[in-house]
Parts: structure tokens; C-alpha cells; sequence
């Protein structure tokens, strides 16, 4: 079979296979759920277990990491990679800049600079937990390019916040993500003005609504489980009002832009900016910022004649923070962005109460909240986890595609990583910072209409991008990179040595995608059918054989057995 025949059916194959796995990749609570919130006893681990947890914690397994796993194990692993810092795309843009100007006198950053920054770092940072929760905090914390205000280089100031708060105290990150100015620009309140009863203004809400609903605490309240408290008929009661809404908008006014000499021109923005107007967090302009009561979320912030715009925010990101919604909240996002769509009761709830005492006495310690996530009994019970029906997630199209790069050692031929958005539906459906609302590029408690997983009761959030088009999409654009490249003039690609040392001898090769890609729970089905494809291309020998024929053959193996192993159901729900 060559590689033109297979993707002449390539839509209908991945179609087909999407629609047979739709209840196995997002179900949930398929994993054991037994009580006590220790992670499992250290065991002796093996390739295709810690090549399952790769595929959680990082954007893919490689020889190296595998390794490095097997050696100290799950918690120690984790720990490291906690210590090792990233790269900081701020730096990548300002370094860039210089380049382009050179070339271009007019040139400015864009999205482009940021996203070069970004892939760069899925594909070979050295701190892959770190790049992947950033990614899954992104979601939650959302900002985008896809509004026209944000400003580029203090998108990558913002991406390296992320990733600077991945594992320090939730309130910390909760307080850096409302001071920075591009989720000011983003939900506009930045300079955001205080209520003035004579012309009628009242303050924006945006923030004041996304942060509690989107961020941290959602629209009902919440047991430990996750599950909801309900009133005394049955119904789910509301975690908060509208005048709660209003109370907050009040306290997030009078927040500007950075000077060291701020001014009514400044808090604007107007004339000339500080030069890291854009990255450096928003400051406090009291005169703009309202003094009247400010009531929300039980808390009374009292009338007052003098403006104090830094401690009435104090006061609110601390009472967001000790909601008891918190804990369950962000605790079941980030299993849905690394483990399982629909995690048990139990799970949600061990999480949960992590965030709630790290074991030390202190709430929100985001490092001891992953490491929950990712060593819990129902993530690293992976025999369950492959038997059940209802367990897993759709793996993210932008996870696929840096899964590749790392996988089989992509390499910038530029250096630069030039490869931009992808989030067009003809391409991946996704990429960093570039969702087309604050809902992200899906909602966590999405369900596809008239499907199994509804009738089942199942969540499905990556489904939301699903289409005929998004999956032809996918398929073109993992097709090209596994053949000539992606990026601009094809800047990335693999040369698969690893790979093409096993294309003589097919079912090794099957045997090493099945461990890489897919943590040895590719089907024996699946493994028949790509032997059976790729040994009939036919590798040139004998006296006549050139080593170009040789290698031209063998890499059509390769590229082919990649191909369809990424393109299957087997792949694409990470169990």
C-alpha cells in the first residue's frame, strides 16, 4: 500500500474511527476510585507505563525521558522537572525583533513570534511538565490573539507568567493573572472607570464575571466531588448573583498600565507608553477607582472616602480563593486537560482536597495539586484504564502535533521554529493563546448533540472541534508533517533515524510506535494492518539497488507507519 492510496481514504478512515471511539476516549470514572489520597507504592515500572504517564505529563514520551522515569520514578520525576525553569518566549520575541526590523524597518512582533516560542517549547524544552500544565492553565486562564487589542510581546509576557505560576500557590497565580495587562486588555478593565451617577456609567463587568465563572469558582456550588450541592427541591444553587457581579466590577477599577510616573495620560494609556507598559503588572490609579460599598460573595467591602484600589482587590482574590468551590474546580480541570474527561467523584475529590491542605497546612499549593492529578490511583491505574469503556480524552490537536515533533526529534532547519497559528479548522483547530472566546477553543462540560457519550451521561470538551473539516484538517496537516515537514518552507521536520533503522524488520518498527505513541495499547488489529501496509512497499536489494532507492523505500515505511498509527482511534483517545 503506498502512502498516496492510504490518504486517498484518509477522511473516511479517521471519520469512521472517531465516531467508533467517541465513548472510550472521553469517559471517566473507569479508573479505580478506592479511597486515600497516597499516591500508589513504588513498584518497579515498566517502558509502556511510564510512557502512559508521558503522554499525561509532557507533549510526548522520548527514549531519554523513558528512561530518566524508570530510574527515579514517578514522584521524584515530577519534582525535578518542578525545578527546571523555562524558556522564556518574552526573550524569544525580543530577540526576534531585531531580526525582522533588519529586514523589515516597519516590521513588528505578532502572533507569529509568540507561536514560534511556543512550539519550540513543546518540542524540546527541557521542563515538559511545566510547558504542559502552562498549557493546560492557559485554558482556564484565557487570553487571545483573537482579539485585536492584546498586545504580542505581552502575550509572551503573559504565556511565561503561566508558566512562571505553575506550581506556586493558586492565589498567586490568581493575583498575576489579574494584574497583568493583557487579560486587562482582554476583559477590558483596564482602565476601567469607577460608577459616577451624573452620566450613568457604571463599571465594566467582564472580569468581574469570567474570573469567578471561568477561572475559579463556576456557576454552582460545588461539593469536594465536584459534584453539585442542591437546594432543598432538588435544584443546583447558584454560586453567586449578578449583584455580585456588579460588586466585583467596583473593585476592579482604577487598575492602568505601569509608569513610574503615572498620570490620568498613562492610566489610559495615551501619548508616550513605558517602554514595559505591556508586560510589567498593572498599577493602581485611585483616583479612577471606586470608593463606594462594594458587596460580593458574602463579603462587605464598606464605603469609603478615601480610594484603595490595591487592598479592595486584596480583599476580593482572597475571597475568591477561599471559596470552597476552588479546590474541585480547578482540580477537575486540569484532570480533564491531562488525564480523563470525566473523572470519578473520588477523584475529583482527593484532588480537592490537596488544594485544600497540601499535607502541610497550606491551601492552593499548586505543585502538590499536580502531582495529585498526575499520581493518583484512577491516572496511573492504567490496566483499568484500557478495559474500560468509558475512560479517557480526545488528545488535543495541538498536543498531536508536538507529540510528533517530539517523539521523532523534529529539528527547526532555521533555527526559528517557523511555524505560526493553527487553529484555522483546515489545520489543528488549535493553538496557543489564539481560542475564539474566554470559553477556550472548548467548554469543559461540552457534549456532543445526538451521541453515545450524551446518552451516556459523559463529557467530551476537545469534541467541541470536531468536524468533518477540523478531522480532514488534522489529517492534511499531520500528513505533511510527517512527510516533508511543517512551517514555513517546510522549517520543521524529522529525519526518523531512530525509525528507519527498523524498517527492514515491520513489526519492530510497530513495536516502537506502539511504545511512543501509543504506550503499548495499540490493538493487535491495528498492528496487523500497518505490518501488513508497509510490507508492501517494497525495499530495493541486490547488486542494482542504490542506497537512495533504499532509503527512499524505507522512509515510506516509516512516514507510512507513523501516518496511520496517528491517524487511528488507538492514538487519538489517550487512555
Amino acid at each position: 500500500m503506498s502512502t498516496g492510496k492510504f490518504m486517498t481514504n484518509g477522511r473516511r478512515i479517521i471519520l469512521t474511527v472517531l465516531a467508533s471511539m467517541c465513548l472510550s476516549a472521553c469517559g471517566g470514572g473507569g479508573g479505580s476510585s478506592g479511597g486515600g489520597s497516597s499516591p500508589p507504592p513504588t513498584v518497579t515500572l515498566t517502558s509502556n507505563e511510564v510512557s502512559r504517564f508521558l503522554t499525561q505529563a509532557t507533549y510526548g514520551p522520548t527514549d531519554t525521558d523513558i528512561g530518566t522515569v524508570k530510574t527515579l520514578g514517578y514522584s521524584a520525576w515530577i519534582d525535578q522537572q518542578m525545578t527546571v525553569q523555562q524558556a522564556s518566549a518574552q526573550t524569544w520575541m525580543d530577540n526576534r525583533l531585531p531580526i525582522l526590523i533588519a529586514a523589515n524597518p516597519k516590521a513588528t512582533l505578532g502572533s507569529l513570534e509568540f507561536e514560534e516560542a511556543v512550539w519550540q517549547g513543546a518540542a524540546t524544552g527541557q521542563d515538559q511538565l511545566r510547558e504542559r500544565v502552562k498549557l493546560a492553565l492557559s485554558e482556564i486562564f484565557v487570553v487571545s490573539f483573537q482579539f485585536s487589542d492584546v498586545d504580542a510581546r505581552g502575550v509572551g509576557s503573559y504565556w511565561d507568567m503561566l508558566g512562571n505560576d505553575a506550581f506556586v500557590n493558586f492565589r498567586t497565580l490568581l493575583n498575576d493573572v489579574t494584574y497583568h495587562p493583557q487579560m486587562g486588555r482582554y476583559l477590558t478593565y483596564i482602565h476601567n472607570l469607577k460608577e459616577n451617577a451624573t452620566t450613568g456609567q457604571t463599571p465594566d463587568e467582564n472580569y468581574a464575571r469570567e474570573v469567578m465563572q471561568l477561572m475559579t469558582i463556576g456557576l454552582w456550588q460545588l461539593n469536594q466531588d465536584g459534584t453539585q450541592k442542591l437546594d432543598a427541591n432538588g435544584k443546583p444553587i447558584p454560586t453567586y448573583s449578578h449583584d455580585d457581579i456588579a460588586g466585583l466590577a467596583k473593585v476592579f477599577t482604577g487598575l492602568g498600565f505601569y509608569s513610574p510616573t503615572p498620570t490620568t495620560s498613562t492610566f489610559y494609556g495615551y501619548g508616550t507608553k513605558d517602554a514595559n507598559a505591556e508586560v510589567k503588572p498593572m498599577i493602581a490609579y485611585d483616583g479612577f477607582h471606586s470608593t463606594s460599598q462594594k458587596d460580593f460573595l458574602g463579603v462587605t467591602i464598606p464605603a469609603s472616602t478615601t480610594a484603595a484600589t490595591n487592598a479592595d482587590v486584596k480583599t476580593a482574590l482572597d475571597t475568591i480563593f477561599n471559596h470552597p468551590n476552588v479546590g474541585p474546580f480547578v482540580g477537575k480541570r486540569l484532570i480533564q486537560s491531562l488525564i480523563t474527561s470525566n473523572p470519578s467523584p473520588a477523584y475529583v475529590s482527593r484532588v480537592a482536597a490537596v488544594f485544600n491542605n497540601n499535607g502541610s497546612g497550606v491551601r492552593g499549593d499548586m505543585a502538590a495539586v499536580v502531582k495529585a492529578v498526575l499520581t493518583d490511583t484512577e491516572a496511573r491505574d492504567g490496566a483499568t484504564a484500557a478495559s474500560s469503556a468509558t475512560y479517557g480524552k480526545l488528545r488535543e490537536p495541538m498536543v498531536r502535533l508536538a507529540n510528533w515533533m517530539r517523539v521523532f526529534g523534529a529539528k527547526s532547519t532555521s533555527g526559528n521554529w517557523l511555524l505560526g497559528t493553527l487553529s484555522n479548522s483546515s489545520q489543528l483547530s488549535q493553538s496557543a493563546l489564539n481560542a475564539p472566546t474566554v470559553f477556550n477553543f472548548w467548554r469543559p462540560g461540552y457534549v456532543p448533540s445526538n451521541s453515545k457519550m450524551g446518552a451516556a451521561g459523559l463529557l467530551a470538551p476537545e469534541f467541541q472541534v470536531v468536524d468533518e473539516v477540523s478531522v480532514s484538517g488534522y489529517l492534511n496537516t499531520i500528513q505533511t508533517a510527517i512527510q516533508s515537514g511543517i512551517g514555513s518552507s517546510s522549517d520543521i521536520k524529522s529525519t526518523y533515524d531512530n525509525e528507519l533503522a527498523l524498517a527492514a524488520t515491520p513489526q519492530a518498527l510497530v513495536d516502537r510506535l506502539n511504545l511512543l505513541l501509543c504506550y503499548g495499547q495499540m490493538s493487535t488489529g491495528l498492528q496487523a494492518k500497518i505490518v501488513t501496509a508497509i510490507s508492501a512497499i517494497t525495499i530495493p536489494s541486490g547488486a542494482t539497488a542504490t542506497q537512495a532507492q533504499i532509503t527512499a523505500a524505507q522512509t515510506q515505511r516509516v512516514q507510512l507507519a507513523v501516518l496511520m498509527t496517528m491517524a487511528s482511534g488507538d492514538y487519538l483517545a489517550q487512555r
